[in-house]
Parts: structure tokens; C-alpha cells; sequence
């Protein structure tokens, strides 16, 4: 269970950072469309693989909630987030 306290998300950070890199890798393979259409999609993970790439969950500060960008679990969770609605307004066929 993640806690406020730094390190109690990092699993659950790599778990989702492996999925967006699979589906990555289904975007790159799709030929029905070309990259410009993934680009959105491309900068939200491009963002989760900067927060995962500080190599340890940060946390959730005091005011993280409020304070957008505070953690690393912004840039991981929250893009991941924004991706699943990305996809939901994007279908490609």
C-alpha cells in the first residue's frame, strides 16, 4: 500500500512504467496510424520515464496534492492517468 512516506509506491511506479513501455512498443508497431497521431501519448510517457528515472519514489510531500509536480509520483501516477484519457479520446479504430 503506498503511504505518504518516500519509497512505499516504487513497485507500483515500475509496474506501471513497464505497461506504458509495452504499449509504447504496441503504438510503434501500429500501422494504421503514424507518430504524429501517438504524439500525445509519446509526451505523457516520455514524462512518467523522466519521474521514474530519478530511481526512487520521492514521496508525497505535504501539499502534494495541491502542488503539482512536488513528487515524482505526479510525473508516474499522474501521467498515467492522463494517458488512460488520452487513449479514451484517441481509439483508432
Amino acid at each position: 500500500m503506498c503511504t505518504s512516506e518516500a519509497g512505499t509506491c516504487w513497485d507500483k511506479m515500475n509496474t506501471i512504467i513497464d505497461s506504458a513501455r509495452d504499449l509504447r512498443k504496441a503504438m510503434n508497431a501500429e500501422k494504421s496510424v503514424g507518430p504524429e497521431f501517438w504524439s500525445g501519448a509519446y509526451t505523457l510517457i516520455d514524462t512518467m520515464e523522466k519521474g521514474i528515472a530519478v530511481g526512487q519514489d520521492q514521496g508525497a510531500p505535504a501539499g502534494a496534492a495541491t502542488l503539482p509536480g512536488s513528487t515524482n509520483r505526479d510525473e508516474v501516477f499522474g501521467s498515467a492517468h492522463d494517458l488512460v484519457d488520452w487513449l479514451d479520446a484517441h481509439p483508432i479504430k
